[in-house]
């Protein structure tokens, strides 16, 4: 047999790349579209069902589990759009994970991977209470929103920590804007999900008129600094990118 030689200057084949900051844009832009589309389709086409409550008072916004799990076609759109961006939010995470293991000091990168994990369990915990709407399963709904909550509170507040005060190297001017936009986007976050909740008890004990708007209102906030917060990736990760080439097949590289 003759041996084959591999020139060492014939151009990898390359079949795919896309940037990671691409990936992170594209697996928030899946859930935000899809909540948009909920939303409004909800105030067009189903505005009496979608804002009526219990006390019977004027409303004029849905909740957040009335626009995506109670009607068609909001609850397919969403649903689909939560199944479709879950394989590519857990890439991010796991692209988080070794991030961490090469910026945070050693002493610290357990707790890396517990942000990581809280990460994860976020989004099955969203997954599930999409899936299994307040309609369909109330018990399952409400603890799996308990379980996203926690967990997406406890996440942003790591990951905001770790960035700002566990760093081995000084921060990049990209990396200082994501800094910037994580801590604005949880303190926004964290405000508005107390709103929400005594716009919720408020209604419930004086059934006052367009108090439930605000509940709404504030809802959406939640999820939307929720999105946002996880979207600070496009700065994290602007420098890497995936490629599948004739090589290597798929692996990640830093441009």
């Amino acid at each position: 047999m003759l041996p084959t030689y591999e020139r060492l200057n014939e151009p990898k084949r390359v079949f795919f790349r896309i940037t990671f900051a691409r990936l992170s844009v594209t697996a928030l832009s899946l859930p935000l579209s899809a909540f948009c589309f909920c939303v409004v389709w909800s105030l067009v086409f189903d505005f009496v069902r979608s804002t009526f409550t219990h006390c019977d008072v004027a409303n004029y916004l849905p909740s957040v589990s009335a626009a995506i799990g109670n009607y068609e076609p909001q609850k397919t759109v969403w649903r689909l759009a939560i199944i479709l961006h879950l394989p590519l939010r857990l890439t991010v995470t796991r692209m988080y994970l070794e991030y961490y293991r090469e910026h945070i000091k050693r002493n610290r990168r357990m707790f890396g991977i517990l942000a990581c994990t809280l990460n994860v369990i976020e989004n099955f915990a969203l997954f599930c209470l999409s899936l299994w709407t307040s309609a369909d399963n109330y018990e399952i709904h409400r603890n799996s929103f308990v379980v996203f909550i926690a967990c997406s509170e406890c996440y942003m507040l790591m990951s905001y920590l770790l960035n700002r005060s566990a760093r081995k190297s000084v921060l990049l001017p990209h990396e200082e804007k994501s800094l910037r936009y994580k801590r604005n986007l949880f303190l926004i976050n964290v405000l508005a999900f107390g709103l929400a909740g005594y716009c919720f008890m408020r209604h419930n004990a004086r059934c006052e008129a367009g108090v439930y708007t605000f509940f709404a209102l504030f809802e959406y906030i939640v999820v939307l600094t929720n999105m946002g917060f996880h979207m600070t990736a496009y700065w994290d990760f602007h420098s890497f990118s995936i490629h599948c080439d004739a090589r290597n097949g798929f692996h990640i590289m830093r441009y």
